[in-house]
C-alpha cells in the first residue's frame, strides 16, 4: 500500500505532442513567414511586370497614333491633295494592321472606316474616344475587355477634323502580353513552390539534427532519473548540441561516480557502525554473565572507547548534514589557534606511541590569534592528525609544524604513510569519498574539515605521493592579529 502511494505521488511524464514539438512549431512559423514573403514578392513581380508590359504597349501605340496624326496634319496643309481621300488611303493601306487595327471616328462617335475592313455598329463602346475629347492633348487610352478579349485602345484627335473624320483610333490585342504575364507568374509560382520545398526539407533536416539529439538526451535523462547511470549520448557533431551532449555525459559520469561513492559510503558507515556496536554488545553480554575486576575494567574501557568512536561518527554525520542544509554555524571569537593545536596533539601522543609511530611536533614560540571557532578548528586538527596516524604504518613518522607570515598561518601535517594515488588526489575532499577503503573512516571528515577552514577564510591543501606519504597544509588568515594590535595601541 505504501509503495502504491509513492508511485501515485510521482509526477506524470509529459508527452510531447506533434503540435508542441519544435519541428511542428518551426514548420508553422517558418512556412508562414516564407509564404507571406513569397506572396508579397509574387504580387510585386506581377504588378511591376504588368506595368512594364502595358506601359511599353501603350507607349508604342500612342507613338504610332501621334505619328499618323502628324502625317495627316501635313497632308491637310498640302492643297494639291484630297484630304478625305488621303485619310481613307492611310487607313486602308495601314502597314501595321497585323499588329493593331486603325479606325476613323466621326464627330458623332461612330466608326466610319477600319483598316480591317469591318466597322462596328453604332453601339460600339469607345471610352478612349470619350477620354480624348476631354484630354488637353487630345489623346485617350483604354485598357479593358472587348468582346471577351483584353485590348488596348488609343484615340487621338485629328488637328483639322471634318464631318467624317474627327479622330483616329488604334486598337491592339493584349492576348500575347497576358500570355507572357501568365508564363512569368507560373514561373514565379513554381520558383516559390521550389523555395518552400527547399525550406521545408533543409529546415526539417536542421530541426531534426536538433530534435533527435534532444529526444535522445531526454530518454537518457529519464533512465538517469530511474537510477540507470550506464547510458551515454553519442557525440556526433562539434556544435552546441555536441557540447550539451558532452556536458550531459559528464553529468552522468559524476552521478554514476557519486552513486558509487554513496554506496561505498553506506557500506563503509555500516561497517564502521557495526564494529563498535559489536564490541559494545559483546562486552555487555560478557559483563552481564559475571566478571572479575580485571574483566570489568577491560570491558568498560572497550565500551567507552567504542562509544566515543560512535559519538564521533554521529557528530561528523550531523555536521555534514548541517553543511548540506546550510545550517552549519560558527561561534567566532579571537582565539589562540596554537593552543587548540596543542590540545589536539595531546589526544594523539599516547595513541601514536602505542602504535609505534613517531609523532614530531615543532612547537612554535610565537602566539597566533585568529578570529574563529576554537571547537571547530580543534575538530579540523583532530581530523587531519587522526588521518595521518591512521594511514601511517607501524614505524612511520608524523611531523607537525606551524609557520607564520605577516598575514597567514600555515599548519603542516606530514606523514610517511601509504599516500594517495594521483587520480584520487582531486577527489579526497569530496563528500563520501575514500581513497583507501581498507582503512576505517566514513569519508566525510575531510569534507567537513575543508568546509570549516573555508568558512574561516582559509584553505586546506593536500599533496601526496603513493607509497611515499601525504602532506596536509592548513592556511588561516591572521587579520584579527593586526586588529588586535591596533586596539592595543
Amino acid at each position: 500500500m505504501a509503495e502504491s502511494n509513492v508511485i501515485a505521488r510521482q509526477p506524470a511524464a509529459r508527452t510531447v505532442t506533434k503540435r508542441s514539438s519544435i519541428a511542428w512549431r518551426w514548420m508553422i512559423n517558418t512556412l508562414s513567414v516564407v509564404s507571406v514573403l513569397l506572396i508579397v514578392a509574387n504580387v510585386c513581380i506581377y504588378y511591376f511586370t504588368r506595368q512594364y508590359y502595358y506601359g511599353s504597349a501603350e507607349n508604342y501605340v500612342v507613338s504610332e497614333a501621334n505619328a499618323t496624326a502628324t502625317i495627316l496634319a501635313r497632308l491637310y496643309e498640302d492643297l494639291a491633295v484630297n484630304y478625305s481621300t488621303e485619310i481613307r488611303e492611310v487607313i486602308e493601306n495601314f502597314e501595321k494592321k497585323d499588329q493593331m487595327e486603325m479606325m476613323s471616328v466621326n464627330k458623332n462617335g461612330e466608326v466610319t472606316l477600319s483598316s480591317s475592313g469591318f466597322s462596328p455598329d453604332s453601339s460600339y463602346f469607345m471610352p478612349d474616344y470619350e477620354a480624348a475629347l476631354k484630354a488637353e492633348d487630345g489623346v485617350g487610352v483604354f485598357i479593358g475587355i472587348d468582346s471577351g478579349e483584353k485590348i488596348l485602345a488609343v484615340t487621338v484627335k485629328i488637328a483639322q477634323p471634318s464631318s467624317s473624320y474627327d479622330a483616329l483610333r488604334f486598337v491592339t490585342s493584349l492576348t500575347r502580353i497576358e500570355g507572357q504575364l501568365s508564363a512569368i507568374m507560373v514561373t514565379a509560382i513554381a520558383i516559390s513552390v521550389m523555395i518552400i520545398l527547399i525550406v521545408v526539407f533543409t529546415g526539417l533536416y536542421f530541426v531534426n539534427s536538433i530534435c533527435v539529439p534532444l529526444v535522445e538526451i531526454s530518454g537518457t535523462a529519464r533512465k538517469l532519473a530511474k537510477g540507470d547511470f550506464s547510458e551515454r549520448i553519442a557525440i556526433k557533431n562539434n556544435d552546441e548540441i555536441g557540447e550539451l551532449s558532452r556536458v550531459f555525459n559528464d553529468m552522468a559520469d559524476e552521478l554514476e561516480n557519486s552513486e558509487a561513492i554513496k554506496n561505498d559510503f553506506i557500506s563503509s558507515v555500516s561497517h564502521e557502525l557495526r564494529t563498535p556496536l559489536t564490541a559494545i554488545k559483546g562486552w555487555s553480554e560478557t559483563l552481564a554473565l559475571g566478571y572479575d575486576e580485571v574483566t570489568f575494567a577491560k570491558g568498560m574501557k572497550v565500551i567507552t572507547r567504542e562509544t566515543e568512536r560512535l559519538e564521533g561518527m554521529v557528530e561528523e554525520l550531523l555536521d555534514f548534514s548541517r553543511i548540506q542544509n546550510g545550517k552549519f554555524t560558527l561561534q567566532m571569537a579571537n582565539i589562540d589557534v596554537i593552543a587548540e593545536l596543542d590540545d589536539a596533539l595531546l589526544i594523539y601522543r599516547d595513541k601514536a606511541l602505542k602504535e609505534n609511530k613517531t609523532l614530531i611536533y615543532n612547537e612554535p614560540e610565537f602566539l597566533c590569534v585568529v578570529y574563529g571557532d576554537k571547537n571547530r578548528l580543534r575538530q579540523v586538527f583532530i581530523n587531519v592528525i587522526d588521518n595521518a596516524i591512521k594511514y601511517t604504518d607501524e614505524g612511520g613518522t608524523i611531523e607537525i609544524t606551524a609557520q607564520r607570515t605577516d598575514e597567514v598561518l600555515h599548519i603542516t601535517v606530514s606523514d610517511t604513510g601509504c599516500g594517495i594515488a594521483e587520480a584520487d588526489l582531486p577527489k579526497v575532499k569530496a563528500k563520501f569519498y575514500k581513497a583507501n577503503s581498507t582503512r576505517r573512516g566514513s569519508g566525510i571528515g575531510l569534507a567537513v574539515a575543508d568546509e570549516i577552514i573555508f568558512m574561516h577564510g582559509g584553505s586546506l591543501d593536500i599533496q601526496s605521493e603513493l607509497d611515499v606519504g601525504t602532506t596536509v597544509t592548513i592556511t588561516l588568515p591572521l587579520i584579527q592579529k593586526r586588529e588586535r594590535n591596533d586596539n592595543e595601541q
